[in-house]
């Protein structure tokens, strides 16, 4: 294949990422003419249309979305190829990353991802996206994040993913209004507090559904960070991941976990990218490094 023709799979592959004609000229220094012009060649050799404008995007075709997962893994190869003489240091990658966390993924996990990057000596922009659990697949497959971790299993097969920890359940009211002992009846009379299953985790809604306590939730919030202070004025009780309540116990001491009189577990928690040949070195080295601070 022809330098050329390289040149136009890699445009064709920021197209896909960006879904901007004009971002696409920026990102690869040339004009919004050449890339007009170099999608028109596309749409020749492969016979079809590719992209869609709707209203300010460029939307894919199903063609694209087929052709794209190979074409980028087959550039991605090339490029490392050209680049693997060149040694990675962290300590002086100053570069901006992507990370891609739930709300209480960025309580929980972001304070020790800092303290790993403290240790290392790197000092890259680290850039935090908050994601719905729908939206992490075409974020890592676009590249708008370079590295997400999530609840929400994926099985799509041009994503890497690596087991963080188990989930198990608990429940957490303040000390001034305990549960009784764990048993069928200890949530009689109480009223619930829901956060917003968004971020992928469903599984207290599952649970106050096949038990018949919705109608017992009083107060439904979007974010987890809100929980420990209403939970320390209110006689509410919230069901969230124990490793969270943990947490949540540290800031406001006078919390208390609560064990639930079903099976507690739900999906684990996993780290995803893009598969190995896609990644640059400092993604592997951010991915590597993550993996370590986090896992249990």
């Amino acid at each position: 294949m022809a330098f050329t023709d390289l040149n136009q799979l890699r445009t064709f592959v920021v197209l896909y990422e960006l879904r901007s004609v004009t971002a696409v000229a920026e990102r690869l220094h040339v004009t919004q003419p050449t890339v007009s012009y170099t999608l028109r060649r596309l749409r020749t050799r492969f016979g079809d249309e590719l992209f869609r404008r709707e209203g300010h995007d460029m939307v894919p075709t199903s063609r694209a979305t087929q052709l794209f997962g190979p074409i980028q893994e087959a550039l991605a190869q090339i490029d490392a190829t050209v680049n693997e003489t060149e040694a990675f240091d962290p300590a002086k990658f100053t570069g901006e990353l992507m990370l891609g966390l739930t709300s209480i993924g960025e309580q929980t996990f972001l304070p020790p991802i800092m303290t790993a990057l403290a240790q290392e000596g790197a000092r890259p922009h680290l850039q935090v996206e908050r994601l719905d659990s729908g939206e992490v697949e075409d974020g890592l497959t676009r590249g708008t994040i370079d590295l997400a971790i999530t609840v929400s299993m994926i099985g799509s097969p041009g994503l890497w993913r690596s087991h963080v920890r188990a989930v198990e359940y608990v429940a957490l009211v303040s000390g001034a209004h305990p549960l009784p002992p764990t048993g069928p009846g200890m949530f009689a009379g109480r009223h619930f507090l829901r956060v917003s299953a968004r971020g992928g985790h469903i599984f207290p809604l599952q649970v106050l559904t096949d038990n018949g306590l919705m109608q017992q939730v009083v107060l439904t919030v979007e974010e987890y960070a809100t929980v420990p202070a209403v939970l320390e004025a209110t006689d509410l009780v919230v069901l969230l991941p124990r490793h969270v309540a943990e947490v949540f116990c540290g800031w406001f001491p006078g919390l208390l976990i609560a064990d639930l009189p079903w099976p507690g577990q739900s999906t684990p928690v996993s780290l995803y990218t893009r598969r190995d040949a896609s990644l640059t070195p400092a993604q592997r080295w951010f991915r590597s490094l993550v993996l370590g601070a986090v896992r249990e």
